[in-house]
């Protein structure tokens, strides 16, 4: 697909990105084998991982973690009013939408302890061997410390599409807004009122500036890391885009991501 031929333009040394369907991948660029640091991306595997933790019965969504009153859905949907990188507590449980690496690494701690499984492990057994994701290791932290390939997250991305490993109940709740109507802040873009959140996934909604483009639906999930890095759903489309580089988030991605977004969805459409 020609739109994927952007990426060659962009201010980056390194790119691959890939197009998938229904019918699976439809179109790629770049050396879709390479590894990438994922950055934030990385959450979506996290949240993955703790999801099927949750289906497992290892931990539920209502098991008390992070701060006095929270849960793991809030950990999930950052809104346990913990601060960005430490266990600081910023507002109470469901009143802002905080955005929380922290939180994701005390939610691994959790599985871990819970399942008697290491984290990287858990993960590895119950997302990467599943779906064949070969070059995927948590290497780092659990809020930004995977590191992927184009061809892992592509399986990836068809698995969000279409579920396997999860029930279709849990995917749903997973890409739906969870504690609804408040207001956060999405990193590199602002304040958003509301600032939706899913189960671990971020839910595009009505947000204005977006990093996905305004040619995605309201219902369109996923995240993007300040790696350079990205991957949304969007059901309405019934398509995903997975697009990995190596030049960390900034001024040049903000105009490009959004373009090249609207004409992925525009190409297939």
């Amino acid at each position: 697909m020609s739109v994927l031929n952007q990426l060659s333009e962009w201010p980056v040394a390194n790119a691959a990105g890939a197009i998938v369907t229904a019918d699976g991948v439809i179109a790629t660029h770049g050396d879709t084998t390479r590894v990438y640091e994922l950055a934030s991306v990385t959450k979506l595997l996290v949240a993955e991982a703790v999801l099927l933790a949750v289906e497992e019965e290892a931990v539920t969504l209502e098991t008390e973690a992070g701060p006095s009153g929270a849960t793991v859905a809030h950990l999930l949907a950052h809104a346990s009013g913990l601060a960005f990188d430490s266990d600081e507590v910023k507002a109470a449980p469901g009143e802002q939408r905080i955005y929380s690496s922290a939180g994701f690494e005390m939610l691994a701690d959790l599985v871990a302890a819970e399942s008697g499984i290491a984290f990287d492990e858990y993960l590895h057994q119950a997302v990467c061997e599943p779906l064949r994701m070969a070059s995927t290791v948590l290497a780092g932290p659990a809020g930004h410390g995977a590191r992927s390939s184009v061809d892992d997250l592509a399986s990836f991305a068809g698995e969000l599409l279409s579920p396997t490993l999860l029930s279709t109940e849990t995917a749903a709740a997973a890409s739906t807004v969870q504690f609804p109507g408040i207001d956060g802040f999405v990193p590199g873009y602002g304040k958003h009122r509301p600032c939706d959140w899913g189960l671990g996934f971020e839910i595009r909604g009505d947000k204005s500036p977006h990093w996905t483009g305004v040619s995605n639906s309201a219902r369109t999930f996923g995240h993007f890391g300040q790696a350079g890095t990205f991957l949304w759903v969007d059901p309405e489309v019934g398509a995903a885009c997975v697009v990995l580089t190596d030049e960390p988030f900034g001024a040049w991605a903000k105009p490009r991501w959004s373009e090249f977004n609207d004409d992925v969805v525009r190409a297939l459409t």
